[in-house]
């Protein structure tokens, strides 16, 4: 098995791939933000939640499903900034489970990695890195 990359550069795509599928799990995870409300234990994410307040009709008067599931919709998402949150950290997730996934190829194709495209994947990591790191922050 041929290898176009350097021991450095498979250490680099090891931990390029868990360092992806950490960010992929932390996206698909409802727990970016913990909280109580109405005497319960709330928390969600980009497009999950678990425990949240619904309004009963019936008995006019809001409680609590405790489950956990996605958004029915994308307009279910609570803001626009969440909205834009979620697009732009799929996509993060998106460039660095690629990148990462190239680079495992590099580790069983010969002359799959040039020292450019090693480069350019870095480029392409630190971008979707920013991407899916730097917007979970904000309500």
């Amino acid at each position: 098995m041929a290898s176009s990359l350097t021991c450095a550069g498979v250490v680099w795509a090891f931990l390029s791939f868990l360092c992806a599928a950490a960010s992929c799990v932390g996206f698909f995870m409802p727990y970016w933000l913990l909280g109580s409300q109405l005497e319960k234990s709330v928390s969600f994410g980009t497009f999950r939640r678990c425990s949240y307040p619904v309004r009963d009709e019936s008995r006019q008067m809001t409680v609590m499903v405790e489950q956990c599931g996605r958004y029915a919709s994308f307009q279910a998402i609570p803001s626009a900034e969440w909205r834009i949150c979620t697009v732009v950290t799929g996509l993060g997730c998106g460039l660095l489970l690629l990148v990462a996934l190239t680079a495992l190829m590099g580790c069983c194709v010969s002359e799959l990695i040039s020292r450019t495209v090693g480069r350019v994947a870095g480029g392409i990591q630190f971008l979707g890195g920013k991407c899916s790191c730097g917007e979970g922050t904000g309500v």
